[in-house]
């Protein structure tokens, strides 16, 4: 049995980004929510006969889905209330006014081609490639699971959150063909690009040893991110206030699901035994710096 000074073995690849280990938990909070989560798991493990770890990354991603979920609800009574009040002039139509005085047939194009990036066709097609593909390269099936949970999040809370509103789009007038007829708010384009785009800028970064090629990968996705809402608005397919409550909602759903996937990591370097976890893994302290660096694979 190794001494208390042996060095620990290093964590798997997924299992930290660069050098942050995820199985580190340095606020009570924190640690507090690793504590129940395993506690919830342990007992549920053992009616389903599922691992405490996956059965921790559900209950963490159903909780926080449960939590945006009512986020939303609530973001969207508010909304309800101020365009009761105030009407859209405020904000929203002197924006998709300055879009409407910037567009040229060239522009308006391009965002066109662009924006279906991140429709119900393109999307799911890339969301498949890109966890299938990390799937083979990392030989686990972490990519597929998580994206599988965070693509069908997505999608829950863009069409409940929709329905909660029922807002109406830009007038037709104002909008690039071809025009779409769904409610407006949020705008389900931003949602799902924050959501799967930046679950791929996670995966990549755990991927990625370097952290200029890291900083790399995060900017391009996140700019990206960024420009699909701002296309919308272009395009007149959605004001400006659905589009901030797609990256909003979409952000509070990606870090859950990353919550969930370090609950996960968690619990599995306790049950490797290779934590510090004493009664529960979430009641180790923060860990050393890691002995060695995981290969670089830029």
């Amino acid at each position: 049995m190794p001494s208390a000074a042996s060095p620990r073995p290093a964590p798997h690849d997924e299992e930290r980004v660069g050098t942050r280990d995820l199985a580190h938990w340095p606020t009570a909070a924190g640690r507090l929510l690793v504590r129940l989560v395993a506690r919830a798991a342990e007992v549920l493990a053992r009616l389903f006969h599922w691992s405490v770890s996956n059965v921790a990354l559900l209950l963490t991603a159903g909780a926080g889905l449960a939590f945006v979920w009512g986020l939303a609800a609530v973001t969207g009574e508010v909304y309800e209330d101020v365009v009761g009040r105030d009407g859209i002039s405020v904000v929203d139509q002197p924006v998709l006014d300055a879009a409407v005085a910037a567009r040229t047939p060239f522009r308006s194009e391009l965002a066109t081609d662009f924006t279906d990036v991140g429709g119900p066709v393109v999307m799911p097609i890339l969301t498949v490639l890109v966890a299938g593909g990390l799937a083979l390269v990392w030989r686990r099936w972490t990519p597929v699971i998580l994206m599988a949970i965070a693509s069908l999040g997505s999608l829950a809370m863009t069409v409940t959150g929709k329905q909660l509103t029922g807002r109406a789009r830009p007038p037709e007038s104002l909008a690039v063909p071809p025009f779409e007829s769904s409610p407006s708010f949020p705008s389900g384009h931003t949602l799902n690009a924050t959501v799967i785009l930046g679950l791929t800028a996670y995966l990549f970064a755990l991927w990625i040893n370097r952290k200029r090629w890291r900083a790399v990968v995060v900017l391009v996705l996140g700019l990206l991110i960024v420009l699909m809402g701002l296309s919308r608005v272009f395009l007149g397919h959605h004001w400006l206030t659905d589009v901030v409550a797609g990256w909003a909602v979409g952000l509070a759903w990606l870090a859950s699901v990353v919550t969930g996937h370090r609950v996960q990591v968690t619990l599995d370097r306790h049950r490797r035994g290779d934590g510090q976890g004493r009664a529960t893994p979430a009641m180790s302290r923060a860990q050393a710096s890691p002995s060695r660096r995981k290969p670089s694979r830029s």
